[in-house]
């Protein structure tokens, strides 16, 4: 019933359409029999030019990898062209059929027809695109129809923010789906891989199937980076939410994608790029073998955005501790400008530790870190007497850097490493590190300065730190504060008119210091007394000085002096006859001790020039001698006269009955800026400068030109004579040379020759030898111009694969040539990047296979090595060997015989070095040697195997009292690190 009835509904609705088309019936004309003719000759002329383009596809399709195109040359010339055909005989006989029927079908027919027409058009609307498709191919274009469209050659499709790269294309604008396919090049190797750009995400794949309408797709071989691994997958869905779907998909941190050297293996997968990779049961794959290692499911996070998080612990094991899970905590990012990373480390055996490291930045204004570690160290038996130990260490890291256009006038920096001195060989971070573990002074420093622009003043403070892990011994400055005001000219006119006058040139500067320090060991450091057990003082230095010019030649200048110190005590010295000895005893109060003294110098600027003769050769132009003589005055007067204070002298009696008288300083018992010294000075200061040069000319293929060469960079001597001392009167005469034998290797030797001579006494009792000096000049006693203190000098020179060259080319006079750059070869267009040097043409397949080199994730990184032009591989070893000695020759013992000093050298010895015999082998070693044992002490050695995606490390160290040695074997990658093998050991005695 209810079908009949909606028929019904259906013939009544027919009915009255019509009724209302045969209103209209008359409106309308039956075409012509000239209309049917160009209907039917049109319908000729598209086949005609249809089976045109179908020969031509025909002959381009025999090269083509894809078979797709030759089922559409078909399709299009068999279905399409019948269709047409159809269509055409269709128009022609439609007039008759229309003839036929009566005026009412034909209203009919036409209402239907324009509202087909409209339905067609709101349709096309509704499936059209809101932006532009725009494709290009560099080779060739091929349309059929009005549908599909071949692009051949580099080519490129884009529409909005997605797009897609391939050398083979095929697309069907009926369906808006596009295919693309990789190539074969002459050799038959597969390159140019097509590449999908979805905004800044890329996809690469042998061949791939995209619907831009509807944003879904299809990948065969689809690889993919993110993060520091690569996904790889056999079969790829791609939905419109940027979402991937793999079945049998890798992932892996190698870049052989087809054989990788291990990979975890994803059964099933979901992709989220840039986000993360969650997979159902997974294994490990090492060199093609699954390990028997599977997890129910995977989550691979790939987040580049600055966010909060876990930090997963580290594991493994240690000797004397056991098993541990270090290093783990979480992260928390508070804002774009600190963050703060709290961890933890655990130990089996009862060990554990605390870590807190936080970072911070303003950019164009300061940035920094802050390390904070506590360590808790239990090692031993607790019911072996003698055997447990338990020790406490931490550590405080803190390194402040300020932009130098954040202020100019206000700096503030800091550089903190201070812990205790057991930490670093208690911390497996720092224990099997050699060159921290190693270390034995630590230095630390906070420093703020401040200028006043406007003024001559400025003002700085600093705490500094300096640890010795040998003895636990502490030096700490804490605070130091200088002000300091730059030289000026107190009596310079501000309008001068006419000559500069004597006065004008008088200047005069301040600078003043605070300080307060300690040296104790580390565990007493915070039990010190501020008042009793920290040095401290307040200095202040006024110089003034004047510089004149005489007869054009001599500088005359002339200087005063005054310093003084404050201090909050002096010391008295008094005899305890409990102990028998004497002793200081400290009277706090504010003290005042100040000195002064005045000189007067003369100096000038001889030069003296020589040119060799020219049977020695032309290439020495000039040899040129500077002499700087210097002579002056100075005057101190006896600050150990008792009127200024400063001395004074103890007498007692021991216990023994004898009588002792001693003078002392009341201002010597660790006063930090010392006292005024005692006699008086009136000394003729004189010393004499030198300095040697030659000009050399070095001669090119095609210039001349002269350099100068440092013969003596310096020899100085210098000495003084105290015209109101009664003895001594002549100063040590001080001698010092600087030779300069390349830019980078200086010699420097320095020390101090005493003029006088020698006695000695020897104790009857005893036999005790006690030498003196003599008031005689060794000069003219025929015993030369003086004994020598002491003196030394170090150097340091590194020595690789550049130094024979460098010599070869000093020798020969030629440089060698520079190995040119094959990338790009002698007068090569950059725009025909991948064309032949020779010109001649190649595939097309071949130039996308250059334009793509190393571009491709599909290319792997590699490579056996360089060749030279004669196509052999070049071998390279580079290596290199620093070495640092430094030697001192001391008085050691006194010879009675010939009242003369012993001499004895004392050498250190460090060197370091490091060869790479294979591109991924290289070894290193470090070490210093003890001339005194004879033996080597301190040395380490390393050994690393580069593995492509792994790593190899082994460091030993296997001499001294911090004998270790570690191994580790593991994924180069830091979201994969724990996937490695680690073994360590380390000795605290004897044994290992």
């Amino acid at each position: 019933m209810r079908r009949q009835t909606e028929f019904g509904q259906k013939v009544a609705l027919g009915v009255v359409a019509l009724v209302i088309l045969a209103a209209c019936g008359t409106r309308h004309k039956t075409p012509s029999r000239e209309a049917k003719v160009q209907q039917k000759t049109l319908a000729k002329g598209r086949a005609s030019s249809s089976a045109d383009t179908l020969s031509t596809l025909t002959q381009l399709s025999s090269f083509l990898p894809d078979s797709s195109l030759s089922d559409s040359l078909k399709g299009a010339g068999g279905v399409r062209l019948d269709s047409l055909q159809k269509k055409a005989d269709t128009l022609m006989t439609r007039p008759d059929s229309l003839d036929s029927l009566s005026s009412l079908r034909l209203d009919t027919l036409s209402l239907t027809a324009e509202e087909a027409e409209r339905r067609e058009r709101r349709r096309r609307q509704r499936e059209s695109f809101d932006d532009i498709i725009a494709y290009k191919a560099q080779d060739s274009m091929v349309l059929i129809g009005q549908s599909l469209t071949y692009l051949f050659g580099p080519s490129t499709v884009d529409y909005k923010d997605k797009g897609m790269d391939a050398n083979f294309m095929r697309l069907n604008l009926d369906s808006n789906l596009v295919y693309a396919h990789y190539i074969l090049d002459s050799t038959g190797k597969a390159t140019a891989y097509p590449k999908f750009r979805d905004g800044g995400e890329s996809y690469e794949a042998k061949s791939l199937n995209y619907n831009f309408k509807t944003s879904k797709g299809f990948i065969t071989g689809a690889v993919t980076q993110q993060g520091e691994g690569y996904i790889t997958a056999e079969r790829t869905k791609m939905v419109s939410n940027n979402c991937l779907y793999m079945e049998n998909g890798r992932y892996s941190t190698c870049d052989n994608h087809e054989h990788p050297h291990f990979y975890f293996m994803l059964t099933k997968g979901k992709a989220r790029p840039q986000k993360n990779v969650v997979a159902g049961p997974s294994y490990l794959v090492i060199a093609d073998v699954p390990m028997p290692i599977g997890l129910p499911f995977g989550f691979f996070p790939f987040n580049k955005s600055y966010s909060s998080g876990i930090i997963m612990p580290k594991y493994g094991e240690e000797t004397q501790r056991g098993f541990y899970l270090r290093e783990g905590g979480y992260y928390f990012a508070f804002n774009d400008y600190v963050d703060l990373a709290l961890t933890g480390d655990w130990y089996s055996l009862g060990s554990w530790g605390v870590n807190s490291r936080s970072n911070y930045r303003k950019r164009y204004r300061f940035g920094g870190s802050v390390n904070l570690s506590y360590l808790t160290t239990k090692t031993g038996e607790r019911d072996v007497v003698g055997d447990f130990s338990e020790s406490r260490d931490f550590r405080i890291n803190w390194t402040h850097t300020q932009d130098s256009k954040a202020n100019p006038n206000e700096t503030f920096s800091a550089s903190v490493n201070y812990s205790t001195s057991s930490f670093n060989h208690n911390s497996l971070a720092t224990l099997y590190n050699p060159s921290i573990a190693a270390q034995n002074t630590k230095n630390s420093s906070v420093n703020y300065s401040r200028n006043f622009p406007g003024t001559p003043f400025r003002i700085s403070a600093s705490i500094e730190a300096t640890q010795t892990s040998a003895d636990s011994m502490v030096t700490m400055s804490l605070p130091n504060i200088a002000i300091s005001m730059n030289r000026i000219y107190p009596f310079k006119r501000k309008k001068r008119v006419g000559a500069e006058r004597w006065y004008e040139k008088i200047s005069i500067s301040y600078s003043g210091q605070f300080r307060n320090s300690i040296s104790t060991k580390e565990n007493r450091l915070f039990q010190a007394n501020i008042i009793k057990d920290w040095n401290n003082g307040f200095s202040h230095n006024i110089p003034i000085s004047a510089s004149y010019k005489l007869f054009n030649y001599i500088d005359l200048t002339l200087s005063a002096n005054y310093n003084e110190r404050w201090y909050t005590y002096k010391s008295v010295k008094e005899y305890n006859a409990t102990t028998d000895r004497t002793e200081f005893r400290r009277i706090y109060g504010f003290n005042r001790v100040y000195d002064f003294s005045t000189s007067a110098s003369l100096n000038t600027t001889l030069y003296g020039f020589f040119q060799p003769w020219k049977i020695f050769g032309d290439k020495v132009q000039m040899i040129r001698h500077r002499i700087t003589p210097r002579v002056g005055i100075s005057y101190t007067p006896d600050f150990g006269d008792k009127m200024w204070g400063y001395y004074d002298r103890l007498q007692y009696i021991d216990n023994a009955g004898v009588a002792h008288s001693e003078e002392y300083a009341r201002f010597g018992d660790g006063h930090i800026f010392g006292m005024p010294g005692r006699g008086k000075t009136a000394a003729i200061n004189f010393g004499i400068d030198n300095n040697l040069e030659m000009k050399v000319r070095t001669k090119t293929d095609s210039t001349e030109t002269t350099k100068k060469i440092s013969l003596i960079d310096n020899l100085s001597l210098s000495s003084s004579y105290n015209l109101a001392a009664d003895s001594f009167q002549l100063a040590d005469i001080n001698a010092s040379i600087t030779l300069r034998f390349s830019p980078s290797l200086h010699l420097s030797l320095s020390g101090a020759f005493d003029p006088y001579m020698y006695g000695h006494t020897t104790d009857a009792a005893t036999g005790r030898v006690s030498e003196y000096r003599v008031n005689k000049l060794r000069i003219f006693n025929g015993k030369g111009f003086g004994s020598l203190r002491g003196t030394g000098t170090s150097f340091s020179y590194t020595l690789s694969n550049d130094t024979f060259r460098k010599l070869r080319e000093f020798f020969s006079g030629k440089k060698d040539k520079k190995p040119k750059d094959k990338d790009k070869p002698e007068g090569e267009d950059p725009n025909l990047a991948g064309a032949p040097a020779d010109g001649r043409d190649t595939s097309l397949a071949d130039m996308a296979a250059k334009g793509q080199k190393n571009k491709s994730l599909f290319d792997t990184n590699d490579s056996e090595g360089e060749y030279d032009e004669d196509g052999y591989l070049k071998v390279s070893i580079p290596w290199s060997l620093s070495l640092s000695y430094g030697v001192n020759l001391q008085r050691t013992t006194f010879d009675p015989r010939r009242d003369e000093y012993n001499y004895g050298l004392t050498h250190s010895l460090m060197f370091s070095g490091s060869i790479q015999p294979t591109k991924n082998w290289s070894f290193n070693v470090n070490a210093s040697y003890d001339f005194i044992a004879k033996r080597i002490a301190n040395m380490t050695i390393g050994i690393s195997r580069d593995l492509h995606c792994w790593s190899l490390t082994a460091n030993a160290i296997p001499f001294g009292p911090y004998r270790s040695y570690s191994i580790s074997i593991g994924v180069k990658s830091s979201l994969l690190h724990d996937v490695k093998w680690d073994k360590h050991g380390y000795s605290s005695a004897n044994s290992w």
